[in-house]
């Protein structure tokens, strides 16, 4: 018999991607791809090893980096905009 999958909540996904590389999406349409070190429950997002991406190019490298939460971009209200990276 099959097992019911797990529901997992956002802050459960959340949780488990910090100390991984993600691609945070901003309103302007700058890409920020780096380590996500933590964020809080504004969605104010902290990066380490952060790279600034415009049009597909490599523009800045920067140590850390703080991403206000309301600048980030939501497609829809189940979909996040911090995404795993390769």
């Amino acid at each position: 018999m099959e097992q019911p999958s797990q529901t997992r909540s956002p802050t459960d996904f959340l949780n488990s991607v910090i100390g991984r590389r993600v691609l945070v999406k901003l309103n302007s349409g700058v890409d920020y791809k780096g380590v996500l070190a933590c964020l809080d429950g504004y969605m104010n997002i902290a990066l380490e090893q952060t790279e600034e991406w415009v049009n597909g190019q490599l523009k800045n490298r920067y140590g850390d980096a703080f991403i206000r939460g309301n600048n980030c971009y939501t497609s829809a209200p189940t979909r996040l905009a911090c995404h795993r990276t390769a």
